[in-house]
């Protein structure tokens, strides 16, 4: 079960817009995260949902409205995020080498410590017998699973999924949505975007739907499945689940 943590606010998203030149990528979304919550982005192509992860992240900055962090209670400390992408970067060299770097990066100094913490994320998504070989040569499946053993190394306190399963095959997507859930009933934040309404169903507590750059509906899992939703919402549902 995921242990019950406080209902506490990490990152709050107040009418944030990002512009990409001409183009408005988001537009005046208001959003916050909880610890210990699954939020799942849904919407069309071109959306926001991967712009929405960008801010969340700090990887990309609003030209207007805000974006606060909050320090983690009792910790005190600011949150640490940690994000996945759709094809996931991963350096030409071995599969261990692509986990210890991050730890440097992370701070971690101490050579046996980034050991080991390597040697138990290759052990939890089950590449520990791999981690000598070379990571290009993994299969599809494989290399996510590697992206996540990379980004559960460093601890994070909210993961951050860009469509994590979309090119992989069913087994594939089985495994790392098992791996999703486990990280997640850790305690971790997790904010998934996805095409696939069945993997919202079973991954997340709480659906935001995007169009246009809005954030149109912001609902609880059950409710959002459930509820009369806005047009634009009700019309994505149906292009998706053929018997809606």
């Amino acid at each position: 079960m995921t242990r019950n943590l406080p209902a506490v606010p990490l990152i709050r998203l107040d009418r944030a817009t990002v512009r990409f030149n001409d183009v408005i990528a988001l537009r005046e979304v208001s959003l916050t995260l909880h610890r210990g919550e699954r939020c799942a982005l849904v919407g069309a192509n071109g959306s926001g949902k991967t712009t929405l992860l960008r801010l969340l992240h700090g990887l990309v900055r609003a030209e207007a409205g805000t974006r606060e962090t909050f320090p983690l209670r009792p910790e005190g400390r600011p949150p640490v995020a940690a994000m996945l992408f759709q094809r996931p970067f991963l350096l030409r060299v071995s599969v261990r080498w692509n986990v210890l770097p991050a730890l440097w990066l992370q701070g971690v100094r101490d050579r046996a410590e980034r050991d080991r913490r390597c040697r138990h994320a290759l052990q939890r998504v089950g590449l520990a017998h791999l981690a000598d070989r070379p990571a290009h040569s993994l299969s599809g499946g494989q290399q996510q699973r590697l992206a996540l053993a990379r980004a559960w190394a460093v601890q994070p306190d909210i993961l951050l999924l860009d469509e994590p399963t979309a090119n992989l095959d069913p087994g594939a997507k089985r495994e790392v949505e098992a791996l999703i859930d486990e990280i997640a009933r850790d305690g971790v934040t997790v904010v998934i975007s996805t095409h696939n309404l069945g993997q919202a169903r079973r991954l997340a507590t709480r659906v935001a739907y995007l169009e246009a750059g809005r954030v149109i509906v912001d609902l609880p899992v059950d409710r959002f499945f459930t509820n009369r939703l806005p047009r634009e919402a009700e019309l994505f549902l149906k292009g998706e689940l053929a018997w809606a």
